[in-house]
Protein backbone atom coordinates (compact mmCIF):
# COMPACT_ATOMS: atom_id res chain seq x y z
CA UNK A 1 0.00 0.00 0.00
CA UNK A 2 1.27 2.96 -1.03
CA UNK A 3 1.31 6.99 0.37
CA UNK A 4 -1.52 7.52 -2.57
CA UNK A 5 -3.49 4.96 -1.65
CA UNK A 6 -3.34 6.10 2.23
CA UNK A 7 -4.02 9.73 1.16
CA UNK A 8 -6.85 8.75 -0.83
CA UNK A 9 -8.29 6.40 1.56
CA UNK A 10 -8.29 9.42 4.42
CA UNK A 11 -9.63 11.73 1.73
CA UNK A 12 -12.82 9.75 1.07
CA UNK A 13 -12.93 9.26 5.00
CA UNK A 14 -12.72 13.18 5.58
CA UNK A 15 -15.35 13.46 2.52
CA UNK A 16 -18.06 10.65 4.31
CA UNK A 17 -17.57 12.44 7.51
CA UNK A 18 -18.44 15.84 6.03
CA UNK A 19 -20.92 14.56 4.04
CA UNK A 20 -22.72 13.00 6.90
CA UNK A 21 -22.06 16.25 8.97
CA UNK A 22 -24.14 18.35 6.44
CA UNK A 23 -26.40 15.85 6.12
CA UNK A 24 -27.50 16.14 9.63
CA UNK A 25 -26.99 20.03 9.72
CA UNK A 26 -29.24 19.95 6.32
CA UNK A 27 -31.90 17.74 8.52
CA UNK A 28 -31.80 19.67 11.30
CA UNK A 29 -32.75 23.28 9.72
CA UNK A 30 -35.04 21.35 7.85
CA UNK A 31 -36.71 19.79 10.85
CA UNK A 32 -40.11 21.38 10.84
CA UNK A 33 -40.75 20.19 7.46
CA UNK A 34 -40.36 16.70 8.45
CA UNK A 35 -42.49 16.72 11.05
CA UNK A 36 -44.87 18.31 8.42
CA UNK A 37 -43.59 15.14 5.94
CA UNK A 38 -44.50 12.59 9.00
CA UNK A 39 -47.57 14.07 10.13
CA UNK A 40 -48.87 14.48 6.72
CA UNK A 41 -48.41 10.41 6.15
CA UNK A 42 -50.15 10.04 9.17
CA UNK A 43 -53.22 11.78 8.47
CA UNK A 44 -52.63 10.00 5.15
CA UNK A 45 -52.76 6.57 6.67
CA UNK A 46 -55.84 7.31 8.35
CA UNK A 47 -57.57 8.64 5.88
CA UNK A 48 -56.64 6.47 3.16
CA UNK A 49 -59.86 3.72 3.91
CA UNK A 50 -62.29 6.39 3.72
CA UNK A 51 -60.42 7.63 0.50
CA UNK A 52 -60.75 3.87 -1.07
CA UNK A 53 -64.33 3.23 0.83
CA UNK A 54 -65.36 6.40 -1.69
CA UNK A 55 -63.61 4.94 -4.18
CA UNK A 56 -64.70 1.42 -4.73
CA UNK A 57 -67.92 1.25 -2.57
CA UNK A 58 -69.84 4.85 -4.37
CA UNK A 59 -67.46 5.12 -7.22
CA UNK A 60 -66.67 8.51 -6.49
CA UNK A 61 -63.58 9.82 -9.02
CA UNK A 62 -60.30 9.28 -6.79
CA UNK A 63 -59.20 13.81 -6.64
CA UNK A 64 -63.37 13.64 -5.67
CA UNK A 65 -62.78 10.97 -3.15
CA UNK A 66 -59.89 12.78 -1.47
CA UNK A 67 -61.34 16.31 -1.25
CA UNK A 68 -64.41 14.73 0.55
CA UNK A 69 -62.02 12.99 2.81
CA UNK A 70 -60.06 15.90 3.55
CA UNK A 71 -63.30 18.36 4.40
CA UNK A 72 -64.65 15.02 6.53
CA UNK A 73 -60.62 15.15 8.61
CA UNK A 74 -61.01 19.20 8.51
CA UNK A 75 -64.74 19.34 10.01
CA UNK A 76 -63.53 16.76 12.83
CA UNK A 77 -60.45 18.80 13.26
CA UNK A 78 -62.75 21.66 13.67
CA UNK A 79 -65.70 20.13 15.64
CA UNK A 80 -63.03 19.19 18.54
CA UNK A 81 -61.67 22.64 18.58
CA UNK A 82 -64.89 23.96 18.63
CA UNK A 83 -65.65 21.90 21.90
CA UNK A 84 -62.60 23.50 23.96
CA UNK A 85 -64.13 26.73 23.77
CA UNK A 86 -66.87 26.16 26.40
CA UNK A 87 -64.32 24.25 28.52
CA UNK A 88 -61.79 27.30 27.87
CA UNK A 89 -64.34 30.29 29.04
CA UNK A 90 -65.71 28.40 31.98
CA UNK A 91 -62.08 27.54 33.38
CA UNK A 92 -61.53 31.25 32.63
CA UNK A 93 -64.04 31.87 35.04
CA UNK A 94 -63.37 29.77 37.41
CA UNK A 95 -59.99 30.79 38.06
CA UNK A 96 -60.20 34.43 37.17
CA UNK A 97 -57.67 34.43 34.80
CA UNK A 98 -58.67 38.58 33.77
CA UNK A 99 -58.17 39.24 37.22
CA UNK A 100 -55.06 38.70 39.17
CA UNK A 101 -56.00 39.46 42.54
CA UNK A 102 -59.12 37.05 42.17
CA UNK A 103 -57.12 34.00 41.45
CA UNK A 104 -54.51 34.79 43.95
CA UNK A 105 -57.67 34.93 46.55
CA UNK A 106 -58.92 31.40 45.05
CA UNK A 107 -55.97 29.35 44.78
CA UNK A 108 -55.31 31.09 48.62
CA UNK A 109 -58.86 29.24 49.73
CA UNK A 110 -57.97 26.28 48.19
CA UNK A 111 -54.81 25.82 49.61
CA UNK A 112 -55.71 27.14 53.33
CA UNK A 113 -59.06 24.24 52.87
CA UNK A 114 -56.42 21.95 51.99
CA UNK A 115 -54.53 22.24 54.98
CA UNK A 116 -57.55 22.92 57.36
CA UNK A 117 -58.81 19.87 56.01
CA UNK A 118 -55.70 17.43 56.98
CA UNK A 119 -54.59 19.22 60.19
CA UNK A 120 -51.58 21.33 58.92
CA UNK A 121 -52.12 24.15 61.22
CA UNK A 122 -53.54 22.11 64.13
CA UNK A 123 -52.67 18.97 65.65
CA UNK A 124 -49.73 16.95 65.01
CA UNK A 125 -48.48 18.38 62.08
CA UNK A 126 -48.95 21.84 63.58
CA UNK A 127 -45.11 21.83 64.77
CA UNK A 128 -43.29 20.61 61.41
CA UNK A 129 -45.20 23.44 59.21
CA UNK A 130 -44.35 26.03 61.92
CA UNK A 131 -40.81 25.08 61.63
CA UNK A 132 -41.23 25.46 57.35
CA UNK A 133 -42.71 28.75 58.63
CA UNK A 134 -45.03 28.35 56.15
CA UNK A 135 -47.95 31.01 56.49
CA UNK A 136 -51.67 31.35 55.43
CA UNK A 137 -50.67 34.02 52.85
CA UNK A 138 -48.19 31.82 50.92
CA UNK A 139 -49.86 32.56 47.84
CA UNK A 140 -49.99 36.35 48.39
CA UNK A 141 -46.35 36.88 46.73
CA UNK A 142 -46.90 34.92 44.02
CA UNK A 143 -46.16 37.00 40.53
CA UNK A 144 -48.96 35.77 38.59
CA UNK A 145 -48.00 38.46 35.38
CA UNK A 146 -46.53 35.95 33.42
CA UNK A 147 -50.23 35.21 32.42
CA UNK A 148 -50.18 38.24 30.09
CA UNK A 149 -46.51 37.00 28.65
CA UNK A 150 -48.02 33.53 28.32
CA UNK A 151 -50.84 34.85 26.27
CA UNK A 152 -48.81 36.46 23.87
CA UNK A 153 -46.56 33.63 23.16
CA UNK A 154 -49.78 31.46 22.48
CA UNK A 155 -50.55 33.96 19.97
CA UNK A 156 -47.24 33.66 18.67
CA UNK A 157 -47.65 29.76 18.93
CA UNK A 158 -50.85 29.87 17.17
CA UNK A 159 -49.73 32.16 14.34
CA UNK A 160 -47.59 28.93 13.85
CA UNK A 161 -49.49 26.51 13.98
CA UNK A 162 -51.81 27.88 11.45
CA UNK A 163 -48.86 27.58 8.82
CA UNK A 164 -48.27 24.16 9.90
CA UNK A 165 -51.55 23.14 9.79
CA UNK A 166 -51.91 24.31 6.39
CA UNK A 167 -48.49 22.94 4.92
CA UNK A 168 -49.99 19.33 6.83
CA UNK A 169 -53.14 19.42 4.56
CA UNK A 170 -51.68 20.21 1.20
CA UNK A 171 -49.20 17.52 1.46
CA UNK A 172 -51.74 15.13 2.61
CA UNK A 173 -53.99 15.88 -0.17
CA UNK A 174 -51.40 14.74 -2.40
CA UNK A 175 -50.42 11.60 -0.32
CA UNK A 176 -54.06 10.78 -0.75
CA UNK A 177 -54.48 11.69 -4.19
CA UNK A 178 -51.28 9.70 -4.93
CA UNK A 179 -50.64 6.77 -2.67
CA UNK A 180 -47.11 5.89 -4.39
CA UNK A 181 -46.36 9.78 -4.21
CA UNK A 182 -43.75 9.58 -1.56
CA UNK A 183 -43.23 6.00 -2.70
CA UNK A 184 -41.55 7.12 -5.70
CA UNK A 185 -39.51 9.78 -4.23
CA UNK A 186 -37.82 7.34 -2.31
CA UNK A 187 -37.41 5.22 -5.59
CA UNK A 188 -35.08 7.75 -6.57
CA UNK A 189 -32.44 6.88 -4.34
CA UNK A 190 -32.72 3.35 -4.21
CA UNK A 191 -30.79 0.84 -6.50
CA UNK A 192 -32.58 -0.65 -9.21
CA UNK A 193 -32.25 -4.12 -8.02
CA UNK A 194 -33.32 -3.38 -4.41
CA UNK A 195 -36.52 -1.63 -5.60
CA UNK A 196 -38.47 -4.34 -5.31
CA UNK A 197 -37.60 -4.81 -1.54
CA UNK A 198 -38.54 -1.42 -0.75
CA UNK A 199 -41.59 -1.64 -2.70
CA UNK A 200 -42.69 -4.70 -0.30
CA UNK A 201 -41.45 -3.06 2.67
CA UNK A 202 -43.62 -0.02 1.87
CA UNK A 203 -46.65 -1.88 1.50
CA UNK A 204 -45.77 -3.86 4.78
CA UNK A 205 -45.35 -0.94 6.53
CA UNK A 206 -48.20 0.88 5.49
CA UNK A 207 -50.36 -2.28 6.36
CA UNK A 208 -49.00 -2.33 10.08
CA UNK A 209 -49.16 1.17 10.70
CA UNK A 210 -52.51 1.84 9.74
CA UNK A 211 -53.48 -0.93 11.88
CA UNK A 212 -51.49 0.46 14.45
CA UNK A 213 -53.06 3.71 14.51
CA UNK A 214 -56.41 2.59 14.08
CA UNK A 215 -55.78 0.74 17.26
CA UNK A 216 -55.02 3.97 19.19
CA UNK A 217 -58.00 5.65 18.23
CA UNK A 218 -59.66 2.72 19.34
CA UNK A 219 -57.46 3.24 22.67
CA UNK A 220 -58.48 6.49 22.96
CA UNK A 221 -61.88 6.43 22.76
CA UNK A 222 -62.27 3.06 25.09
CA UNK A 223 -60.57 5.75 27.56
CA UNK A 224 -62.26 8.64 26.60
CA UNK A 225 -66.09 6.72 27.65
CA UNK A 226 -64.59 6.08 30.87
CA UNK A 227 -63.33 10.04 31.76
CA UNK A 228 -66.26 10.91 30.09
CA UNK A 229 -68.82 8.44 32.82
CA UNK A 230 -66.58 9.46 35.94
CA UNK A 231 -66.77 12.92 34.86
CA UNK A 232 -70.69 12.75 34.71
CA UNK A 233 -70.79 11.12 37.83
CA UNK A 234 -69.41 13.37 39.57
CA UNK A 235 -71.13 16.56 37.92
CA UNK A 236 -68.27 18.24 36.27
CA UNK A 237 -69.44 20.95 33.76
CA UNK A 238 -67.91 20.30 29.97
CA UNK A 239 -67.01 16.68 30.89
CA UNK A 240 -66.88 15.43 27.36
CA UNK A 241 -63.97 18.22 26.30
CA UNK A 242 -62.23 17.33 29.30
CA UNK A 243 -62.28 13.88 28.74
CA UNK A 244 -61.29 13.89 25.57
CA UNK A 245 -58.20 16.44 26.18
CA UNK A 246 -57.33 14.00 29.19
CA UNK A 247 -57.30 10.88 27.14
CA UNK A 248 -55.92 12.50 24.03
CA UNK A 249 -52.15 12.90 26.63
CA UNK A 250 -52.14 9.36 26.24
CA UNK A 251 -50.65 9.24 22.98
CA UNK A 252 -47.69 10.20 24.71
CA UNK A 253 -46.62 6.85 26.60
CA UNK A 254 -46.56 6.40 30.06
CA UNK A 255 -46.01 10.19 30.71
CA UNK A 256 -49.11 10.63 29.18
CA UNK A 257 -51.66 9.40 31.39
CA UNK A 258 -50.00 11.15 34.28
CA UNK A 259 -50.53 14.26 32.76
CA UNK A 260 -53.73 13.84 31.66
CA UNK A 261 -54.75 12.73 35.14
CA UNK A 262 -53.46 15.59 36.93
CA UNK A 263 -55.21 17.87 34.31
CA UNK A 264 -58.26 16.18 34.92
CA UNK A 265 -58.08 15.85 38.73
CA UNK A 266 -57.11 19.90 38.23
CA UNK A 267 -60.35 21.02 36.41
CA UNK A 268 -62.33 19.06 38.34
CA UNK A 269 -61.50 20.84 41.68
CA UNK A 270 -61.07 24.14 39.80
CA UNK A 271 -65.03 23.68 38.53
CA UNK A 272 -66.12 23.61 42.35
CA UNK A 273 -64.17 25.91 43.95
CA UNK A 274 -66.66 28.01 45.36
CA UNK A 275 -68.02 24.74 47.57
CA UNK A 276 -66.89 23.19 50.91
CA UNK A 277 -63.43 21.62 50.17
CA UNK A 278 -64.10 18.84 52.48
CA UNK A 279 -67.29 17.44 51.64
CA UNK A 280 -67.42 18.89 48.25
CA UNK A 281 -64.30 19.31 46.35
CA UNK A 282 -62.32 16.18 47.88
CA UNK A 283 -64.88 13.44 47.74
CA UNK A 284 -65.51 14.66 44.01
CA UNK A 285 -61.84 14.47 43.28
CA UNK A 286 -61.46 11.15 44.54
CA UNK A 287 -64.46 9.52 42.55
CA UNK A 288 -62.89 10.89 39.08
CA UNK A 289 -59.25 9.20 40.50
CA UNK A 290 -60.95 5.79 40.74
CA UNK A 291 -62.52 6.52 37.12
CA UNK A 292 -58.66 7.08 36.40
CA UNK A 293 -57.76 4.14 37.60
CA UNK A 294 -60.22 1.88 36.01
CA UNK A 295 -59.39 3.35 33.25
CA UNK A 296 -55.61 2.89 33.25
CA UNK A 297 -55.93 -0.55 34.11
CA UNK A 298 -58.48 -1.37 31.24
CA UNK A 299 -55.52 0.64 29.07
CA UNK A 300 -52.70 -1.48 30.59
CA UNK A 301 -54.18 -5.14 30.40
CA UNK A 302 -56.77 -4.78 27.28
CA UNK A 303 -56.15 -1.98 25.09
CA UNK A 304 -52.40 -1.72 24.98
CA UNK A 305 -51.39 -5.35 24.35
CA UNK A 306 -53.96 -5.75 22.40
CA UNK A 307 -52.49 -3.20 19.65
CA UNK A 308 -49.03 -4.34 19.94
CA UNK A 309 -49.71 -7.68 19.54
CA UNK A 310 -51.65 -7.35 16.55
CA UNK A 311 -50.90 -4.40 14.96
CA UNK A 312 -47.31 -3.91 14.82
CA UNK A 313 -46.44 -8.01 16.23
CA UNK A 314 -44.03 -6.69 18.81
CA UNK A 315 -43.68 -7.79 22.36
CA UNK A 316 -45.27 -5.92 25.13
CA UNK A 317 -41.73 -5.48 26.82
CA UNK A 318 -40.10 -5.21 23.39
CA UNK A 319 -42.34 -2.24 22.92
CA UNK A 320 -41.51 -1.24 26.65
CA UNK A 321 -38.04 -0.95 25.87
CA UNK A 322 -37.91 0.84 22.71
CA UNK A 323 -40.07 3.66 24.61
CA UNK A 324 -37.98 4.00 27.30
CA UNK A 325 -34.79 4.28 25.07
CA UNK A 326 -36.16 6.63 22.27
CA UNK A 327 -37.27 8.95 25.49
CA UNK A 328 -33.84 9.64 27.04
CA UNK A 329 -32.29 9.67 23.65
CA UNK A 330 -35.61 11.91 21.99
CA UNK A 331 -37.51 13.03 24.34
CA UNK A 332 -41.10 13.14 24.63
CA UNK A 333 -41.34 12.68 20.58
CA UNK A 334 -39.13 10.15 20.48
CA UNK A 335 -41.87 8.58 23.09
CA UNK A 336 -44.43 9.14 20.66
CA UNK A 337 -42.93 8.26 17.34
CA UNK A 338 -40.82 5.00 19.22
CA UNK A 339 -43.56 2.58 18.06
CA UNK A 340 -44.12 3.45 14.40
CA UNK A 341 -40.65 3.97 13.83
CA UNK A 342 -39.12 0.50 15.29
CA UNK A 343 -41.67 -1.09 13.20
CA UNK A 344 -40.47 0.71 9.97
CA UNK A 345 -37.12 -0.47 11.03
CA UNK A 346 -37.81 -4.12 11.64
CA UNK A 347 -39.54 -4.23 8.30
CA UNK A 348 -36.44 -3.05 6.79
CA UNK A 349 -34.72 -5.29 8.06
CA UNK A 350 -36.40 -8.17 7.21
CA UNK A 351 -36.43 -7.57 3.75
CA UNK A 352 -33.07 -6.72 3.38
CA UNK A 353 -31.43 -7.84 5.66
CA UNK A 354 -33.01 -11.24 6.32
CA UNK A 355 -30.24 -14.03 6.16
CA UNK A 356 -28.70 -12.86 9.79
CA UNK A 357 -29.48 -15.01 12.48
CA UNK A 358 -30.76 -11.79 14.53
CA UNK A 359 -32.45 -10.01 11.97
CA UNK A 360 -34.85 -13.73 11.57
CA UNK A 361 -35.36 -13.84 15.77
CA UNK A 362 -36.18 -10.07 16.08
CA UNK A 363 -38.68 -10.26 12.79
CA UNK A 364 -39.61 -13.95 12.87
CA UNK A 365 -43.37 -12.17 14.36
CA UNK A 366 -43.61 -10.12 11.12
Amino acid sequence: MNAKTIANGILRAVAIIVGVVLLGWFFYKIQSVLAYLAIAAVLALLGRPIVMFLRERLKFPNTLAVVVTMIFMISIFLGILALFIPLIVEQSRNLSLLDIEALKGNLNTLYLQTLDYFGASTGSFSNLWNESHIEENVLNDLDLGFIPNFLNSFVNALSNFSIGLFSVLFISFFFLKDSKLMQNGILTFVPDNKESNLVKSIDKINNLLSRYFAGILLQLFILFVIYTIALLIVGVENAIVIAFLCALFNIIPYIGPIIGGVTMITLTMTSFLDADFSTVILPKAMYVLIGLTIGQLIDNFFSQPFIFSKSVKSHPLEIFLIIIIAGLLFGIVGMVVAVPGYTAIKVILKEFLADYSFVKKLTKNL
